[in-house]
């Protein structure tokens, strides 16, 4: 168990714009940092990063929270693969504690496979530098290849011995389950004796974009022609091949920096790249692209380069992704490399300032090259072109952005010498076709809507106005609870003619003391069950600690109430992401008048208690021609001069809250 001294130094240490950078390509926007939601596709920002509260709020799914809370959620770590995670970044030595049977006993399913892929990864490796084994025969292999030391070191690469259970032996005795090694495909399972999957190949371990490792390709390096070159995990809890890239751990900081993402098809092109000097390159691992691997880049970059081999059936092949790319709106470049090359031959024998300026000048706009490889095909034949050209509309129709479908077409009117408004009109038709589906798609779920609303009628809820008092009052206490400010007290006093009357008089106050004592003035407790908790939780923590900051206090903080805090305290980075002062709109800032605000808020949930009270009153007063209503009458008329007492202080007329 991870030690709290531990816990408290990775708290203090980490900066949640460099965690959360890692993983979301992030702009400046003012104090803040705002970029694509990891957790949604989306075209426009929505997520925010607080570098002066250490929190971030992704308003399009509602999540939030500090550094670690966007790992469990992003990366789904446990709580403490998170604090491992973050130490291991910033360096930090992890101090254990004694765990418990119990929990030990609680490490889940997915954690069990994840320890037993990092347990293979290292015996992997260690087996390819240190065995005779692996040395003579793994080594060699990729020393063929011209990986160096430093390369094999960066990728982890490793040697699975030609013996059939040498892993799941090693493992057993070190006491990892068998259960594990085979959900992980590690092992196939087999009555009489489990053997290892990839026996006698140099490994590839493959991993998420956060370190993970998720699962391996191994390489066969015998002329048996019975077994598969490339053999990868089986897909499992923590493996889905269509959701992976291979790379992205190492390429991700250089992808946001370059904006742009090479895209070839396998492993050995990403390492070799790697080695030649250019690291914004993943790899597909020769499965068709899919839309989570694209949007996966989409979090680094809205640019991709994808880099082709030489032959024509592979350039084909490849090319089918492109308007998968397209659809997800974004940019694409395609580059082939001459004939008889790929992307692992070719940077493996040119110098890295000729391979920087061979992809500059041969990467084309996705439209330049189909058309000019296409019509290479097509030449004279008529049908051909026609058929070309209906390929081309379809591309440009996936393109999301009405301008830049009006650009392409443009462009492929003047490279196909063919009229712009036959292209067009083409177009239409595409994109009336794709509105026309996409309406009856939307019918069907109106009537399946429909038929849910006529068996249970949707309830129209007013506006909570109690809960949206009681919110402001925990976001005055996070924002501004510790700050002193000057607060106006209304007295008692009796003047020199004997008379009492109301005297202001000035007092400074911490906010938190301000609130408190006068919500204890008045007996009020808040009523949403979840404020409340937080709010004696806030005031405990005030009166206990001299100094209050949002990074030592979230530390602490209840995981139930850390999903609420977060959200009020993200409340108005909305401001930023709607660039208002962009549009020379300038909300005011709390700041300005703290006390004013705490003030107004206070009165105006005291306004609103009121007003209830009086509600009720009447209410309760009968209509019976006998009944006594003085008393209660009597009441409600000191509780409406309350109110009117509040007026004078808002210095505004108070309507009716209730009904």
């Amino acid at each position: 168990m991870i030690s709290k001294a531990t816990i408290d130094t990775v708290f203090e240490t980490a900066r949640v714009e460099e965690v959360i950078g890692d993983f979301v390509q992030l702009k400046r926007a003012g104090s803040n940092f705002k970029g694509l939601s990891p957790f949604s596709d989306e075209r426009s920002p929505s997520f925010m990063v607080s570098p002066a509260k250490g929190i971030w709020k992704d308003f399009s799914s509602g999540k939030g929270g500090n550094a670690i809370a966007f790992l469990m959620e992003h990366s789904h770590f446990t709580y403490p693969e998170a604090i491992r995670y973050l130490a291991k970044k910033y360096n930090i030595e992890i101090e254990e504690t004694e765990q418990t049977d119990e929990e030990k006993a609680n490490t889940d399913v997915r954690e069990s496979m994840y320890l037993v892929s990092e347990f293979a990864k290292d015996y992997f490796h260690n087996t390819l530098l240190h065995s005779e084994e692996g040395k003579a025969i793994g080594l060699s292999y990729f020393k063929e290849r011209g990986f160096t030391g430093e390369t094999i070191k960066k990728f982890v690469l490793g040697y699975s011995p030609e013996t059939w259970d040498a892993l799941t032996k090693e493992a057993l005795g070190k006491g990892y389950k068998l259960e594990f090694l085979e959900s992980t495909g590690l092992t196939i399972p087999r009555d009489d004796r489990p053997f290892d999957r990839f026996k006698g190949r140099v490994m590839f371990p493959i991993q998420s974009m956060s370190g993970r490792i998720l699962g391996f390709g191994g390489r066969i390096l015998t002329n048996d022609k019975k077994a598969a070159k490339y053999l990868n995990s089986p897909e499992s809890e923590i493996y889905h091949k269509s959701k992976v890239l291979y790379g992205i751990f190492q390429a991700k900081q250089s992808i946001a920096k370059e904006n742009n993402c090479y895209l070839v098809e396998g492993y050995t092109d990403v390492i070799q790249f790697h080695q030649a000097g250019i690291e914004n390159v993943v790899a597909s691992s020769g499965t068709a692209l899919t839309p989570d691997q694209i949007r996966l880049i989409n979090r680094l970059t809205k640019n991709i380069t994808v880099l082709f081999d030489g032959d024509a059936a592979g350039l084909r092949a490849s090319i089918r992704g492109i308007d998968l790319i397209l659809e997800e709106g974004m940019n694409v470049k395609v580059c082939a490399f001459p004939d008889g090359e790929d992307p692992d031959s070719f940077s493996k024998k040119t110098p890295y300032e000729e391979l920087v300026k061979y992809l500059d000048e041969n990467s084309k706009d996705f439209i330049q090259f189909k058309a000019s490889m296409l019509m290479n095909e097509a030449k004279n034949d008529p049908i051909k072109k026609a058929d070309l050209i209906r390929d081309m509309v379809v591309s440009i129709s996936k393109i999301p952005d009405r301008i830049q479908r009006e650009i392409y077409i443009q462009e492929c009117s003047r490279i196909m010498d063919i009229s712009e408004q036959v292209l067009v009109s083409t177009l239409a038709q595409l994109v009336q076709k794709d509105v026309t589906e996409l309406g009856k798609k939307q019918k069907q779920e109106q009537k399946a809507f429909e038929v849910v609303k006529n068996e249970a009628p949707v309830e129209v809820r007013k506006v909570d106005i109690l809960y949206g008092l009681e919110r402001k009052i925990i976001e005055i206490l996070l924002l501004y609870g510790n700050k002193t400010e000057e607060f106006e007290d209304i007295l008692l006093k009796t003047n020199e003619s004997g008379e009492i009357e109301n005297v202001s008089e000035k007092k400074s106050y911490k906010v938190f003391q301000r609130i408190y004592l006068s919500l204890q003035e008045d007996e009020v407790e808040l009523a949403n069950p979840l404020f409340r908790d937080i709010y004696n939780n806030l005031i405990a923590y005030f009166h206990q600690n001299e100094t209050f900051s949002i990074e030592q206090y979230l530390m602490h903080l209840n995981p139930d109430f850390a999903q609420e805090v977060t959200d009020i305290l993200m409340a108005d980075e909305r401001v930023v992401l709607h660039n208002w002062e962009g549009q020379n709109i300038f909300p005011k800032t709390k700041n300005e008048t703290i006390s004013q605000y705490v003030s107004e808020t206070i009165l105006t949930l005291r306004w609103y208690l009121v007003d209830k009270i009086i509600e009720e009153i009447k209410s309760s007063i009968s209509s019976e021609p006998d009944s006594n209503n003085i008393e209660p009458l009597s009441m409600a008329m000191d509780y409406s001069k309350l109110i009117n007492s509040f007026s004078k202080k808002l210095g505004r007329v108070m309507s009716r809250y209730s009904n």
